[in-house]
C-alpha cells in the first residue's frame, strides 16, 4: 500500500479522522461473525457495508438451508441473517449501513463516504469481508439482443424478495449448481415457470437429493453439455438459442433468463490497496491466519473462496477472530510465507500461503475447487520436484463443490524452497 511519503494520512479537508481497533468492511455472515467474537473478546469493532441493510447474501434468500454447519440448526436466509446481525450488536459491534469505503489513504487507514459524511477512519486491524458476485451476461460474452428481462440470481432475488416484483412468466435458469436451484426456488415463489435449467457441464453441481427434490416438486428439464449461444428479443426477451455438444441446436421461448454462479470475488478495495491477489481464486493470497501481504489487512469469507455456503463464510469469520487478536496483541506479521498453487483441473486452493512453523489452517484442511468432474482423483502435493502428499480421494469431485486436502504435508515443506504445486490425477 502506498501513500505520500510526507502526507498525514489523518489529515484530509473535509474529511473527520477517526481511530478504532478493528475495522470490518462487509456485513454479510462473515464480517458479522469476525466482529462479534472480536468484540465479545473486548476489541473496539466497527463493521461497514454499503447497502443499506446488513446480512449480505442470506436476506434475499428466503429458502431454508442456512446456519447447519456454523450455528447447528436450519433457518431460512432473512432468519440467518437477522440471527447474525443480532449477536454482533449483542457483542457490542458498532454497525454502519449505507457507509462505502472509497480507498485507502494510507496503511490501515480507509476513506469512507455515508450518510454521516466523509470519514478518514484509521484502524490498528483491518478485516476485508466484502464477498464475492455472480458476473452478469455481459461478462460471459454471451451474444445476441439486450432486451429486459436478463437477471443474476442476486437481482432476480432483489426484485422478488427485496421490491416485489413480478419477473416474468416463463424463465430459462443458466448453470446448474447450488445457487441455481435457489433461483428455480425464487422463480417459483414469483409464479414463473421454469422452462429449462441449461449447463455446459455433463450433469448438475448440487447434492443429488436437492437437484432430486427440487424436480420432483418443479418439474423442468435439465439440458447438460449445452451452451447458450444467444438471446433474442425486442424490448423484452423472447428466446434462448442453446447448442449442444454434439452440434443439435435448440431455441428456449421465454421472457426471462438468469445466470447463476461463475463467480468473482469483489476485490476492489483489496486491489487498490496493492495487495497481492491470488491466481486462482482472483482474492486476496491469505495464509492460515487470514493474513494479506499487506501488514494489519485480514480477508475472509467468500472474498477469499468464491463461493463457498454462508455457514461457511461464517466459520471463516470465528477463525479469523483468534489470528486478528493475537495481531491486536503484537504478533510479528509473516515475512514471506510460501505460495500453494494448483495444476488444471484444479482451480484454486484456499488458503494459498503457507508457514512451515505457523499455524494449520481452520479445521485442519485446505479447500479447492475442480473445474471438472473427477472420479476419486489421487492429489499429489510436490514442492521442488520432491513428493510431500499423495492421497486417493475417497469420493467423485464436482466443479461448484468443496474438495478437502489435510495438512500433515505442511511440516516437510521447505521454509526456503520454491512453490508448493497441487495436482489431481
Amino acid at each position: 500500500m502506498t501513500t505520500p511519503a510526507d502526507s498525514d494520512p489523518t489529515a484530509a479537508p473535509g474529511r473527520r479522522p477517526r481511530t478504532v481497533d478493528v475495522l470490518v468492511v462487509g456485513a454479510g455472515p462473515a464480517g458479522l461473525a469476525v466482529a462479534a467474537r472480536l468484540a465479545a473478546a473486548g476489541a473496539g469493532v466497527e463493521v461497514l457495508d454499503r447497502e443499506r441493510h446488513a446480512g449480505g447474501v442470506p436476506r434475499h434468500c428466503h429458502h431454508t438451508g442456512f446456519g447447519l454447519r456454523d450455528l447447528r440448526r436450519l433457518m431460512s436466509g432473512p432468519d440467518y441473517a437477522r440471527h447474525h446481525i443480532a449477536t454482533a450488536l449483542r457483542a457490542g459491534v458498532a454497525l454502519r449501513t449505507g457507509v462505502t469505503a472509497t480507498g485507502w489513504a494510507g496503511p490501515r487507514t480507509l476513506d469512507t463516504t455515508g450518510p454521516g459524511g466523509l470519514e478518514r477512519i484509521t484502524a490498528r486491524a483491518v478485516v476485508l469481508a466484502t464477498g464475492a458476485r455472480e458476473r452478469p451476461r455481459a461478462a460471459r460474452l454471451v451474444p445476441g439482443d439486450r432486451p429486459a428481462g436478463v437477471l443474476t440470481t442476486g437481482q432476480l432475488q432483489r426484485a422478488v424478495h427485496g421490491h416485489r416484483r413480478p419477473v416474468g412468466r416463463r424463465a430459462v435458469v443458466i448453470g446448474a449448481e447450488h445457487i441455481s436451484y435457489s433461483a428455480v426456488l425464487t422463480l417459483r415463489h414469483a409464479g414463473a415457470e421454469v422452462a429449462a435449467m441449461v449447463t455446459d457441464l455433463p450433469r448438475h453441481q448440487t447434492f443429488r437429493a436437492f437437484d432430486l427434490g427440487a424436480r420432483l416438486r418443479h418439474p423442468f428439464p435439465l439440458l447438460t453439455d449445452a451452451t447458450v449461444t444467444g438471446l433474442t428479443g425486442r424490448g423484452r426477451l423472447e428466446e434462448v438459442r442453446v447448442r449442444h455438444r454434439d452440434g443439435r441446436t435448440a431455441v428456449i421461448p421465454c421472457d426471462t433468463v438468469v445466470f447463476t454462479g461463475d463467480w468473482i470475488p469483489d476485490h476492489e478495495l483489496a486491489r487498490s490497496a496493492g495487495i497481492a491477489l491470488d491466481h486462482g481464486t482472483r482474492g486476496p493470497a491469505v495464509d492460515t491466519g487470514f493474513r494479506t501481504a499487506e501488514p494489519g489487512v485480514f480477508a475472509v469469507g467468500n472474498l477469499l473462496h468464491p463461493v463457498e455456503t454462508a455457514d461457511v463464510a461464517a466459520l471463516d469469520g470465528r477463525f479469523a477472530a483468534g489470528p486478528v487478536l493475537r495481531h491486536l496483541a503484537g504478533a510479528p506479521w509473516p515475512a514471506d510465507p510460501l505460495p500453494v498453487r494448483v495444476a488444471a483441473p484444479l482451480r484454486w486452493i484456499a488458503p494459498n500461503r503457507i508457514d512451515p512453523d505457523g499455524p494449520r489452517p481452520p479445521l485442519e484442511r485446505f479447500t479447492l475447487r475442480t473445474a471438472a468432474f473427477l472420479t476419486r482423483p489421487v492429489l499429489t502435493v510436490r514442492q521442488d520436484g520432491r513428493t510431500l502428499y499423495r492421497r486417493r480421494a475417497l469420493r467423485t469431485v464436482a466443479p461448484a463443490r468443496p474438495l478437502h486436502l489435510g495438512t500433515d504435508w505442511i511440516v516437510t515443506a521447505d521454509p526456503y524452497g520454491g512453490p508448493v504445486l497441487i495436482t489431481a490425477d
